[in-house]
């Protein structure tokens, strides 16, 4: 319990900076940075308090190290100069004059709401690995690195694929990218599965599956997959045709044109 509201506490304390630094801004797109971050916070604390008293393995917070600031340092490199994200700017428009209060609430809360609750596996799970070693270890391990491959390979390739100024308007359709729409999503699914795996490797609760779960929905029914599709139909002309072609989430091989039409 101790390490649950340790936790809860870090996490607000987090939110209700970014919140403060944002609204001079004008800009609630820094706290998608943060969501890496938070993470990496979350497993730091409950390591190191959880040390004081026992033997811990480090294998789950270094991995979450690991994918917490690369997620954080790319997301600030690629947002830097940025302006607000069209998400964020369209709630702006709807509530000119409050949307710095609510924007506490609809944003910067609700996020730290979820980090706590989707770290549960952490929370749990770390304090109770001594630092067991079985097949659950590696299978996580296995999914972790899996993840972490099409994330980053996936961020680097539409990086490049951006960076290039006959693109704009075009639509990446190779490299990982030719077998997934989104590649990014499909390695963050993995890597929060890979995470759960870890956790009841040394016997965490299962219960806290309820994490990869709801990281799941998030990614391919809220903030990612169909959000994301939605304003890519509206700007790239191009994107329709990828779509039939491409399957928008777990890798495959892509349809042939006549089996697409």
């Amino acid at each position: 319990m101790t390490i649950l509201l340790a936790n809860a506490a870090a996490i607000l304390t987090l939110m209700l900076v970014v919140w403060l630094i944002s609204i001079p801004l004008r800009n609630v797109s820094i706290v998608d940075p943060v969501w890496g971050l938070g993470f990496v916070v979350v497993a730091g604390l409950t390591y190191f308090l959880a040390s004081q008293n026992a033997e811990v393995c480090y294998l789950l917070p270094l991995l979450v190290t690991i994918w917490g600031l690369r997620l954080f340092a790319y997301l600030a490199w690629r947002n830097w100069g940025e302006g607000e994200d069209k998400r964020y700017a369209e709630m702006r428009e709807k509530r000119p004059d409050n949307f710095w209060w609510i924007s506490l609430f609809m944003v910067f809360l609700l996020q730290g709401v979820l980090m706590w609750i989707i770290s549960l596996p952490l929370q749990i799970g770390i304090p109770q690995n001594p630092g067991v070693v079985n097949v659950w270890t590696f299978l996580g391990s296995g999914l972790w690195v899996l993840g972490f491959f099409f994330e980053v390979v996936g961020d680097w390739q539409m990086a490049r694929f951006k960076s290039k100024p006959e693109n704009k308007g075009e639509v990446l359709n190779s490299g990982l990218w030719r077998y997934t729409r989104h590649p990014n999503y499909f390695g963050e699914f993995c890597l929060w599965w890979g995470f759960w795996v870890l956790s009841i490797s040394a016997g965490g609760p299962y219960w806290t599956v309820i994490s990869p779960i709801i990281m799941s929905f998030l990614l391919l029914y809220v903030s990612g997959v169909t959000l994301l599709e939605r304003h890519m139909k509206k700007d790239k002309p191009k994107y329709e045709e990828y779509t039939r072609r491409t399957n928008a989430f777990f890798p495959w091989f892509p349809k042939s044109k006549s089996a697409a039409t």
